[in-house]
């Protein structure tokens, strides 16, 4: 009877180590660029974070260094994916020029008028044209932020014409060659140091949409807004990653893998890029409560910075060919998602 009894309680402890085994907790480390009160952290991040959490029952729990606290440059987050020392972020694959060359096509100027719609296309393209390009980390989602715009310091711009000899910040390669085709001059800097470097006159502006503005206090450092009209195709976008440490999501129990797969792909791109279509009116009020002037370029001179611009199209075509793509088919292919999924023309 003793005998069976022990056998018995062994057997109990034993299967419940194994099932303690088979329920194992996981910290997901996700380090980014945004501070904690910002648009992204506060309405993509965390809701991710606590949903994955749910899920799996607070067996699966992100563990988040905002403001590059675990150190590095925004352009090396994407290989602290990679090489594991992180597990999660969310950044500009434009950070790293030339690396991430075939999601660069939503970056082109001209291209979308919504950050969900345009998230919506951008994850289809991946899917189609950029597995191969980020083999090398998972990714979860791809989007673009809202529409971008001109914002400068003391000098209202209003033609092409007024942007010659003025300093301006862009974030990637495709706007600075954009800033570079209406004849401006590009000035490379990461985003935390522009506050400084705009109200000491080290520029004139920058490009951004308004989703930046009200953590880093830009309405602040502006006076002038020069915008395209609503509705219309942005003067530019720039193009986000959500990626994954492929090693840290392969040796998750099959469970957890579901959960991340449940949280990510299509619909996870269509949530980003809506909280960023949402996160517009915030931003813009924050300058107009401070009476900063605007002004909407018309059609007209739309149209004159788009043949200023139009190289860039076929530059992307040209060097998608020499990578061995089919670089027009995937350009109309681009343009023809936006329509599908209700922006661009």
């Amino acid at each position: 009877m003793k005998k069976t009894l022990k056998l018995a309680l062994t057997a109990t402890v034993l299967a419940a180590a194994a099932a303690s085994a088979g329920a194992q907790e996981v910290t997901l480390k996700f380090h980014h660029i945004w501070t904690p009160n910002a648009m992204v952290p506060q309405k993509v991040i965390e809701p991710w974070c606590a949903k994955i959490a749910a899920e799996s029952n607070n067996r699966m729990k992100c563990q988040l260094f905002p403001s590059m606290q675990l150190g590095g440059t925004p352009a090396q987050l994407i290989d602290q994916v990679k090489d594991g020392v992180v597990d999660l972020t969310i950044t500009l694959p434009g950070y790293t020029a030339g690396r991430f060359p075939v999601m660069e096509v939503f970056e082109l100027p001209f291209m979308t008028s919504s950050a969900e719609a345009g998230a919506k296309a951008a994850w289809d393209f991946y899917t189609k044209y950029g597995q191969k390009e980020f083999a090398s980390v998972k990714p979860l989602f791809f989007s673009v932020h809202d529409e971008g715009y001109l914002h400068t310091r003391a000098k209202q711009v209003k033609t092409m014409e007024d942007l010659r000899g003025m300093k301006f910040r862009a974030p990637t390669r495709m706007t600075n060659k954009l800033l570079a085709s209406l004849g401006a001059t590009p000035v490379a800097m990461p985003l935390p140091a522009v506050p400084e470097a705009v109200s000491k006159g080290v520029i004139d502006g920058f490009l951004l949409p308004w989703e930046v503005f009200p953590a880093l206090k830009l309405h602040e450092m502006v006076k002038h807004h020069t915008l395209t009209p609503e509705g219309s195709q942005a003067l530019y976008t720039s193009v986000f990653v959500m990626a994954m440490n492929p090693a840290k999501y392969n040796s998750l129990p099959a469970d957890l893998k579901a959960v991340i797969d449940r949280n990510s792909g299509a619909s996870l791109s269509a949530m980003a890029g809506r909280a960023w279509d949402e996160s517009q009116e915030t931003g813009r009020k924050a300058a107009e409560g401070r009476g900063n002037t605007f002004h909407t370029l018309p059609d007209t001179e739309i149209d004159r910075w788009k043949k200023a611009s139009a190289g860039l199209y076929d530059e992307y075509v040209a060097n998608m060919d020499k990578l061995g793509q089919p670089g027009k088919q995937m350009l109309q292919e681009a343009r023809d998602l936006l329509v599908k999924h209700g922006t661009g023309k």
